[in-house]
C-alpha cells in the first residue's frame, strides 16, 4: 500500500458542488497521507484559458503567506464536526501542496459515507474554504 493518495479533482460544472473522486478507507486505519494540492477554479493557471470544469486550467494557491490549512471532517449528511485536522504545507509553499495526515483515532468506528472540506487561513486572518468536498468511503475492519 502506498504511504499517499494523491488526487485532482472531478470535471464539475460551473452550477454545481461536487466531491473529488471517493478515497475508499477501512475503519481504524491512520494511512493514506493524503497529498492535496490545491488549485484556484476562479483564475486561470498561467499560459492556459480558464476552464471551470477543467482542473488543469486552474491556478495553484500560493500558500506563503498561510498560517494555517485544515480538514474538517463529518460524517455525510449531517452537520458535526467530528475532527478538524491540520495539514502541513510542503516546501515550496508556492505549490500549494499540503500532507494531511489522520490523526490516530480519527477513524476508529467509522463507517459509511464521510466528507472533508479543506480551508486555508492566511497570516492577515483572511480564510478560503475549496468548493468542492473530499468524499470518504469508509468500511468496516475485520
Amino acid at each position: 500500500m502506498a504511504n499517499y493518495h494523491s488526487f485532482s479533482p472531478n470535471t464539475v460544472e460551473a452550477n454545481q458542488i461536487d466531491y473529488y473522486d471517493t478515497i475508499e478507507l477501512v475503519s481504524g486505519d491512520n494511512q493514506p497521507e493524503l497529498n492535496i494540492i490545491l488549485k484556484d477554479s476562479n483564475t486561470a493557471l498561467s499560459g492556459q484559458t480558464l476552464d471551470p470544469a477543467n482542473h488543469a486550467t486552474w491556478a495553484i494557491i500560493n500558500l506563503t503567506n498561510a498560517s494555517s490549512v485544515v480538514m474538517k471532517f463529518r460524517k455525510a449528511e449531517t452537520t458535526t464536526i467530528l475532527e478538524t485536522i491540520t495539514c502541513s504545507i510542503v516546501s515550496p509553499p508556492t505549490n500549494g501542496n499540503v500532507i494531511m495526515t489522520w490523526g490516530s483515532t480519527t477513524l476508529n468506528g467509522a463507517s459509511g459515507v464521510y466528507e472533508g472540506e479543506i480551508t486555508v487561513t492566511y497570516s492577515n486572518g483572511n480564510i478560503t474554504t475549496v468548493r468542492d468536498l473530499l468524499k470518504f468511503d469508509v468500511r468496516a475492519g475485520f
